[in-house]
């Protein structure tokens, strides 16, 4: 797995959308990188700009996209209604995989000497990445804005931690940093007022409002022994919002930054928000999401409110994206593509070569003259349709009239089911790859008395870890017929011949994969190897073919009364 960092710069540009193309150009231009996603906000003129790559790569795109933006934008003439102090706003990094945030911060720190260095423009350090406790807040490094820029360089408080200490006023500062996964996230109000909508973003974000006397509005703000005003904390831990009115919409929306989605999720922000809002007089009519989403995060939220309707969450991830996408009303105001938004959808390979395939195309692909895919793909494929019957029956169970009291059970068993079945569709390639790197080892060079030895060697290794495959679906497909049987016995029993088809794929599943195993043992001299392996497959062929046996007996008896 290679290092991967994910970078969010946002730039005070919204408007024009040729700017905007020329930013995310170089970015594009930089080998390795990835461009994920460019979201333009006329109201706010801001875009979100979101790419991923290696941190090297990372810290160059971003140094050239920051001097581009210094080219392109002079702050001078910028409105929005989003807090601002630079051409490139803010520009944070983000660790997505093999990396640390003390390596991710390491990474943010070069590139801010080198914006400070070869293009004078002030730099601030902040979250993760900041020198000192008071620069971890944005708010805090953005306090002021552009506008009070030229007398914040002034003070020694305030001098940047790279850059000149001087008013850039082209370009104003950048904020760099190294955070955690953010989500920007506003939610819609069927309202055009901004007191009313700050009103609610107070109730709700960290750091509430501050207490007064008598009005909570214009009365005399109380402090504490130090002369600091005292604070009622909002009720969303990791949450910073505040209201605004967005004029290409005519609504009013409460923004948020969801600074961990761990503590306060997508959907507990929106439901806590609905709850205020309704305490005057409020509708919530939908929200928008503003850059890319971590898939979990919409797995949770569909998964909530599916439970919340007493149905079985143990559906395909799609329909769990679907419940999350209008719950939420995440399309109210524009289309919401989850393969555009979903940061593991964009960066994971969307071209495997066989469960991407059409049925016929799958089909038509194994009968034809080459070798894969064969046994190997076919016992996982078939075993991840025996796993999808079961599941199928849970999830029928799970809202069949008269068992409402018995959803979560049923909920419970699909959920099982699908990780099952999931598993055994991501074998099927794994069973075709590892056949290729077997005739890959077969395909070097054999000459020399030392490449002879290397070929071998090579043939063996590849061959043992090939036979590591249909050993894993063996136990998948084992393991699914606890759901199988679980449904033959006290499932919907109109359902109970798909518990009985399941049974069969199942166990044809362990039985060709045992035969993969078979096949493959025959030329590894590895004898201890080998036994251990054949041992664990032989007792699971024995136990699955007794497992369906005992299924099949009991389905027939169910369908004979």
């Amino acid at each position: 797995m290679k290092q991967l960092i994910e970078c969010v710069p946002n730039f005070s540009e919204g408007r024009d959308l040729s700017v905007i193309k020329q930013i995310t150009d170089v970015i594009e231009a930089v080998s390795g990188i990835r461009l994920l996603n460019v979201d333009p906000g006329y109201a706010t003129n801001r875009t979100v700009v979101t790419f991923v790559g290696e941190p090297a790569q990372v810290v160059k795109a971003a140094f050239m996209a920051i001097q581009r933006a210094s080219e392109l934008i002079d702050m001078r003439h910028h409105k929005g209604e989003h807090p601002r102090f630079g051409a490139t706003d803010v520009c944070p990094f983000v660790p997505v995989s093999e990396i640390t945030m003390a390596e991710t911060v390491s990474f943010a720190r070069l590139l801010a000497k080198r914006v400070g260095d070869e293009l004078s423009i002030p730099v601030y350090c902040y979250e993760s990445a900041a020198y000192e406790q008071k620069r971890e807040s944005l708010a805090n490094c953005r306090a002021g804005e552009y506008e009070g820029l030229p007398e914040k360089l002034k003070s020694a408080d305030w001098k940047p931690d790279f850059g000149p200490s001087m008013f850039n006023e082209r370009s104003g500062a950048v904020a760099i940093g190294a955070r955690n996964f953010l989500i920007a996230y506003n939610i819609n109000l069927n309202t055009s007022s901004v007191r009313l909508a700050n009103s609610i973003a107070f109730d709700v974000r960290e750091t509430g409002r501050i207490q007064r006397e008598g009005d909570r509005v214009n009365g005399k703000i109380i402090n504490d022994a130090f002369g600091e005003p005292v604070r009622i904390p909002g009720t969303l831990k990791k949450v910073r919002a505040i209201g605004w009115f967005i004029k290409e919409y005519g609504i009013a929306q409460i923004s948020m930054n969801l600074i961990d989605i761990t503590t306060t999720p997508v959907h507990v922000a929106f439901d806590e928000v609905c709850e205020r809002a309704r305490d005057r007089g409020i509708r919530v009519t939908g929200s928008e999401l503003i850059g890319m989403i971590p898939l979990q995060a919409l797995l949770d939220a569909g998964t909530y409110f599916l439970r919340k309707q007493h149905r079985s969450v143990g559906i395909p991830d799609r329909e769990i994206i679907r419940i999350a996408v209008k719950s939420l009303g995440l399309d109210e105001l524009a289309p919401f593509d989850p393969e555009k938004r979903v940061i593991e959808y964009l960066l994971e390979n969307r071209i495997n070569p066989l469960i991407n395939l059409s049925l016929s195309e799958f089909l038509h692909q194994t009968a034809s003259e080459s070798a894969a895919p064969g046994g190997g793909s076919v016992a996982a494929y078939v075993g991840a349709l025996g796993a999808s019957l079961g599941t199928m029956v849970a999830n029928l169970s799970a809202q069949k009239r008269g068992w409402d009291c018995r959803w979560e059970e049923f909920s419970d068993w699909a959920l099982k089911g699908k990780k099952n079945y999931e598993d055994l569709l991501t074998l099927v390639d794994q069973d075709t790859g590892a056949f290729n790197r077997v005739m890959e080892a077969f395909q070097l060079p054999k000459v020399t008395t030392e490449e002879v030895s290397a070929r071998r060697d090579a043939i063996q290794s590849a061959t043992l870890s090939a036979m590591d495959i249909p050993l894993r679906v063996m136990q998948t497909a084992y393991e699914s017929m606890d759901v199988i049987e679980a449904m033959a016995e006290a499932g919907n029993p109109n359902s109970i011949t798909d518990a009985g088809v399941g049974a069969l794929c199942a166990w044809s599943a362990v039985s060709g994969a045992y035969l993969n195993i078979l096949v493959n043992a025959i030329g590894i001299t590895d004898k201890e190897s080998i036994a251990r392996l054949l041992n664990e497959a032989e007792q699971l062929e024995s136990l699955a073919s007794k497992r369906n046996t005992r299924i099949q007996n009991l389905v027939r008896i169910k369908l004979k009364g």
